[in-house]
């Protein structure tokens, strides 16, 4: 699929512009195919955030939770364009309008997945950049996408994977993190969920576990989170406080958080009502979640 318009280029190995992480890699990609307007700063602290294509109600959730505050501490989202976690990676960071770039598995004329067009002009759109070691009018193949990774994995000094199986191209950018003697972070999953496996394993391999942004954002020696969305001045004893503490242990229904609170469905729903409004929780099937 033909696409959009823009500032195109080529910056090979030997030009200074060349980011200096992905040089330092074995077998660093002798050209760099790219749309966009090409900015060092971009490239200066770089995070892969990875997972897998069949994301889950609770990967969409974490996803946005962290990437949402890793891009508004100034860290660049890169990641693979693909759906599920990559595409939501890319979409949570410019929600916040943070950068992200954007590697692509073909050339940077074509969309892979097609139906990511308007991501994908979200990101030209908000100074991000899509990238490739293909030429531009390249359609993707099978073995493009294990490269591909290589490169997602070389541009960043660490990788956050949220949901992988026990084979999947996540823990093949996992692997080459760790090759390329960099930082695998990782983020604790369900033991119900065969989208935890990949991830628990990494976890036993030595990958550090992810309990909230900041675990990221001091590796990367950012001291203060810009935005973050999900700071809520609570007074002690509400009934919101109450809420938000029981849908932090897990979602609920909103009788079941009538039961275990004592207050009246009434009660509940107009709490509920202004904590939604503030884009402090939200509903998916029937449940509360924290946002």
């Amino acid at each position: 699929m033909e696409i959009y318009s823009g500032e195109n280029g080529i910056i090979t190995l030997n030009d200074p512009r060349y980011p200096k992480s992905l040089k330092s890699i074995p077998d660093a990609p002798e050209q760099l195919y790219y749309k966009g307007t090409w900015d060092e700063s971009l490239f200066e602290n770089c995070l892969a955030v990875v997972g897998s294509r069949r994301m889950t109600t609770y990967g969409k959730q974490i996803t946005e939770k962290l990437v949402s505050q890793i891009a508004s501490a100034g860290i660049t989202i890169v990641s693979g364009f693909m759906y599920g976690i990559d595409g939501q990676a890319h979409q949570s960071c410019l929600d916040v309008g943070g950068r992200t770039i954007a590697v692509m598995p073909c050339g940077i004329n074509k969309i892979c997945p097609q139906y990511h067009d308007i991501l994908y002009r979200d990101i030209l759109e908000n100074n991000g950049l899509i990238i490739s070691e293909f030429p531009p009018d390249q359609t993707s193949l099978y073995w493009m996408f294990p490269r591909r990774n290589r490169t997602v994995a070389g541009l960043s000094k660490a990788t956050l994977v949220i949901e992988a199986g026990e084979k999947s191209g996540s823990l093949i950018t996992a692997d080459l993190t760790k090759k390329f003697n960099k930082k695998v972070f990782a983020v604790p999953g369900p033991l119900t969920s065969i989208l935890s496996k990949g991830t628990s394993q990494l976890i036993k391999e030595g990958a550090e576990i992810v309990t909230c942004a900041e675990d990221v954002i001091n590796y990367f020696k950012i001291k203060k989170i810009k935005n973050n969305n999900l700071n809520f001045n609570f007074n002690k004893n509400k009934l919101d406080d109450i809420i938000f503490q029981e849908l932090q242990r897990e979602p609920l229904e909103m009788d079941i958080l009538s039961r275990k609170t004592g207050k009246s469905i009434a009660e509940i729903s107009s709490a509920i009502s202004m904590m939604q409004i503030k884009g402090i929780i939200r509903s998916e099937y029937g449940k509360y979640y924290v946002c």
